[in-house]
């Protein structure tokens, strides 16, 4: 293929010019939404391999269903008649998870290996059966395994379209439900909603998409469409609504690029490219997504070591100078209150240097680093949290004032404003808020002088 035909090859699978691909497109990505919508609410309720089980599941159904039609002379290849079989084996699928958990007689997890093998295996012996009939050969019941998107035909992609429409429908009514069922079924019974009912109607969700997306990506990979786009939004958001968008365009995205893809290489299968083009969203998702990548945990860690190393470098500043007439210590002074090393107490105080909380001179031998007037105060800041919560846990806690200083340091940084106000409070009515808080360490300072609890 020349250049030129190559590139108007490309250009008619851009604007979908061919009535084919505009067809397979168009389908592919109606049912990544969906799919990516209704595994949401999956993923949220910790139940997404039921999908996978339902799946596997629909494959006796659809033997089922060929072998009887063509016993009663009716049509086997038809396409209403081999999905309405996946249902009903899809839905029974369901029925017996449902009744394998009851009482507790068999674990979820247990149960879901159990319908997922023996229905499969059902399949597989089924379809043997039904490729000794003469109109077998051309049924395309193989092709439920693993999908033929390239065959989709316009009405597939309406059917497919409908279900899709009508999943978005369904979620968007009971939106608020399902999210309270997914976070807290407990306060949901209390609330007077029926979690059977509505676990019942997310399955049928999760049922409709798994039948429709058969024929696209097949039974082995349907549960990605279901899985995938879900768990890739989560990365880029702690909001239901938001992530459920977010999974819809992500599931729309990745069925885009991979019937692209599928009619750029017709020879390679559709529904592995639209599941690879799903997997490879997902790591981009987990390496750069905006709340829970990881580029982005990497920055926030980075972040608050560098922040909790500067407020122990200045805690450790002002403690100096509290026990010294002078208006500077030494970085040698820095690292023994610390417990640093003389080179990391050294970086600590560059890094306020350069921050203009601290200045650091030379005079002679010795290093020594005086703060600014605004490190001063944000120093000051950080001794009163640290010596609040401090008194706090000897006060309330019980701590012994000779180990308290470890747990004050893992959790000053944390304090919210509101806890730092009534602790304030609180000293203020004992009268014990007036400036800076002394520290507890000294016998004098603890309340009533008691002496340390073993």
């Amino acid at each position: 293929m020349s250049e030129a035909t190559e590139a108007e090859h490309l250009l008619d699978l851009l604007f979908l010019t061919n009535w084919n691909t505009r067809v397979v497109v168009l389908g592919v990505v109606m049912l990544g939404a969906a799919g990516g919508v209704v595994g949401t609410f999956m993923l949220l309720r910790r139940r997404v391999l039921i999908g996978d089980a339902v799946s596997h599941a629909t494959l006796p159904g659809i033997a089922i269903a060929f072998l009887v039609a063509t016993g009663l002379g009716y049509e086997g290849r038809s396409m209403p008649v081999l999905l309405l079989g996946a249902l009903g084996a899809g839905l029974l699928g369901i029925a017996v998870i449902q009744l394998l958990n009851q009482g507790r007689r068999v674990s979820h997890d247990a149960a879901l290996g159990v319908v997922l093998s023996t229905f499969f295996g059902t399949g597989v012996a089924l379809l043997g059966i039904a490729q000794q009939h003469a109109s077998a050969s051309v049924a395309g019941l193989e092709s439920f395994i693993y999908g033929k998107t390239a065959s989709m035909l316009q009405a597939d992609a309406i059917l497919i379209g409908a279900v899709s429409l009508g999943t978005g429908v369904v979620c968007l009514l009971f939106f608020k439900e399902f999210r309270l069922v997914c976070f807290d079924p407990g306060f949901a019974r209390g609330r007077g909603l029926s979690v059977l009912k509505l676990d019942l109607l997310l399955m049928s969700l999760v049922v409709s998409v798994v039948i429709v997306g058969l024929q696209a990506v097949g039974v082995v990979l349907v549960i990605a469409i279901l899985v995938i786009p879900a768990a890739s939004a989560r990365f880029w958001t702690d909001s239901t609504g938001r992530m459920v968008l977010i999974a819809g365009g992500l599931g729309a995205l990745g069925g885009w690029i991979g019937a692209m893809a599928s009619a750029i290489a017709p020879r390679l299968p559709s529904g592995a490219l639209v599941v690879l083009a799903l997997g490879g969203l997902f790591l981009l998702s987990l390496s750069f997504g905006g709340r829970h990548g990881l580029l982005h945990q990497a920055i926030q860690t980075g972040r608050r070591t560098r922040r909790i190393r500067r407020e122990h470098a200045l805690r450790a500043i002002l403690e100096c100078l509290e026990v010294t007439t002078e208006e500077e210590c030494t970085v040698e002074a820095v690292a023994e209150r610390r417990g640093w090393e003389t080179r990391q107490a050294q970086a600590a105080v560059r890094a306020l240097d350069r921050e203009g909380l601290a200045v650091v001179e030379h005079p002679g031998r010795e290093t020594t680093v005086r703060l600014s007037e605004s490190g001063r105060r944000e120093a000051e800041a950080v001794v009163r949290r640290h010596r609040l919560w401090e008194h706090y846990l000897i006060r309330h806690a019980r701590f012994d004032s000779g180990h308290v200083d470890r747990g004050a340091d893992e959790l000053e940084h944390l304090l919210p404003m509101d806890i730092l106000e009534q602790l304030e409070a609180e000293l203020s009515a004992e009268g014990s808020a007036s400036g800076l808080p002394s520290s507890p360490h000294r016998l004098e300072d603890r309340p009533g002088g008691e002496a340390p609890i073993a």
